[in-house]
Parts: structure tokens; C-alpha cells; sequence
């Protein structure tokens, strides 16, 4: 199964991952700013190994947390992973020039309306760190909603579950 990306919205472009882009995954995955909440700092046997999954997903299930970019400059990714039949989990990594400036709310919006448009799943799951308030107001505008918390091994905390359905993303 081939991926199909979200469509570019007024500043990002999203692209397919590819198996030369150990460097992007490097910039995103490596940078010790990025990944302090998620269980980081990685080395770059578990960048390459998040690589590998990032790929693996977009054979099987067409879908990844996408590489995004701001003309030519590398602003993240957001994307999707499979969670349970029909529902997938939506996250996003932002590079450290990318953080304050809006990108993740209009890269989830972009990727929100791939998921229930171009997919069709019926509901979108998201988690982040407790202490994480960027991803929290980010969710809230997105217009998740507070669901079941649920232990994320990396950091071995009870992390903030959200949920969001399709028939209210599309009213």
C-alpha cells in the first residue's frame, strides 16, 4: 500500500518518507529539544530504528508521521500511526525554529482532514507528556477532547489520553 499524503496547506508541504532520509529523522528524532518528553534523547540506532517504523507504515497502512516542510527547510512531521481498528493515533514533532508559530495546529488540521476524509476511520487518539501544555493547547484546538490517560512506556508516566470523532471533526 502506497502513502498518500496530506495536502500542502498555506505554509507546509508534506512529503513521503523515503529510505535515504536517516538525516531528516536525525533532525527531528536526534535533537535532544524535541524528544525530551517522548523518552529522548535517541542515538542513532533508535533514530534509524524510528525510521524503519516510519517506513513500515507507509507500506502497510499508507500512512506515517509524514516528514513536513516550510519551502525547503524542515519543520517536522505529523502524521499518523495505527492504533485499533478504524482509529488511528495523531502526533507531531516540531524542529525547535518551527515551535511557537502555529505549525502544529495547521499541520493536525491538514493531517485531521486526511484522516477522516481521504481514510474515512471513524475516530483520532493523541496522548502527550503531563507536562507538555504546548501539545495540550494544541489538541484542545484541534478539537480533541479528553479521553482514558494511559502509560506510555518511553517515559514510564501515565500520560493525558484525547479523542477525537469524525462526526465531530466534520461538523
Amino acid at each position: 500500500m502506497g502513502a498518500v499524503i496530506p495536502a500542502s496547506t498555506t505554509r507546509l508541504t508534506f512529503r513521503a518518507w523515503r529510505d535515504d532520509d536517516l538525516p531528516i529523522a536525525r533532525a527531528i528524532w536526534g535533537d535532544p529539544r524535541v524528544t525530551t518528553l517522548v523518552g529522548g534523547p535517541f542515538d542513532d540506532a533508535a533514530v534509524a530504528a524510528r525510521l524503519a517504523v516510519e517506513l513500515a507504515n507507509q507500506r502497510e497502512h499508507g500512512i506515517a508521521y509524514w516528514p513536513m516542510f516550510i519551502g525547503d527547510a524542515l519543520a517536522g512531521c505529523c502524521g499518523l500511526k495505527p492504533r485499533r481498528a478504524r482509529v488511528h493515533e495523531l502526533g507531531f514533532y516540531l524542529v525547535p525554529a518551527a515551535w511557537g508559530s502555529g505549525l502544529a495546529v495547521e499541520a493536525g488540521r491538514a493531517v485531521i482532514a486526511h484522516a477522516f476524509g481521504h481514510l474515512d476511520i471513524d475516530a483520532l487518539f493523541a496522548g502527550h507528556h503531563p507536562d507538555n501544555h504546548a501539545s495540550r493547547r494544541t489538541l484542545e484546538k484541534l478539537g480533541f477532547v479528553p479521553s482514558e490517560p494511559e502509560l506510555y512506556p518511553p517515559t514510564g508516566l501515565v500520560h493525558p489520553g484525547y479523542e477525537l470523532r469524525a462526526e465531530v471533526a466534520r461538523s
